[in-house]
């Protein structure tokens, strides 16, 4: 099974935040790898799995950061594929993140999700994927047909609550 998204942290210490990715993926049942990859202390290994990525037969990289979050950035520099950013809230809230990831120059582009919203971050990816997988998109809309019927749910739940002002 060869990945078709690669998850790539900075350091092991933004895992609980990226395990929602993950699990998206995994119940998606859409093969990905997980690395830990940073841009200032491994630039040397950063620069090639950028590069062998697209050759690799990944198609969406997701890479999340914090601090100055130049990860996600440098891995847009270095390959054609869609690289989408996932700000980790470390210090001044997670906006330094949010603003390195999203504040990137013309030409390089990174897809920025908001700060630890790495479930966001699988679900563009896997509609991305839809975009050339029937299969996948059958997932994608069954999962959003999900989330409607949760909402749906949650209105019948408060529709059953008394109050003596309470008008619906």
């Amino acid at each position: 099974m060869k990945p078709l998204v690669s998850v790539i942290m900075g350091s092991t210490s933004d895992l609980p935040i990226m395990e929602k990715a993950l699990n998206l993926l995994n119940d998606m049942e859409i093969p990905f790898e997980v690395l830990a990859l940073s841009a200032h202390r491994t630039p040397a290994q950063v620069e090639e799995f950028a590069r062998g990525a697209k050759a690799r037969g990944v198609k969406v990289i997701i890479a999340a950061a914090g601090m100055a979050a130049h990860l996600p950035g440098v891995i847009a520099a270095m390959t054609p594929l869609p690289v989408i950013g996932v700000p980790i809230k470390s210090t001044i809230e997670g906006m330094d993140a949010l603003l390195a990831i999203v504040q990137m120059p013309p030409g390089i582009p990174v897809a920025t999700v908001g700060i630890n919203a790495a479930l966001n971050a699988a679900i563009l990816a896997t509609q991305m994927l839809a975009l050339a997988d029937e299969a996948v998109a059958a997932k994608v809309e069954a999962y959003k047909a999900d989330l409607a019927g949760k909402i749906v749910k949650a209105n019948e739940d408060l529709a059953k609550l008394e109050y003596k002002f309470k008008t619906n």
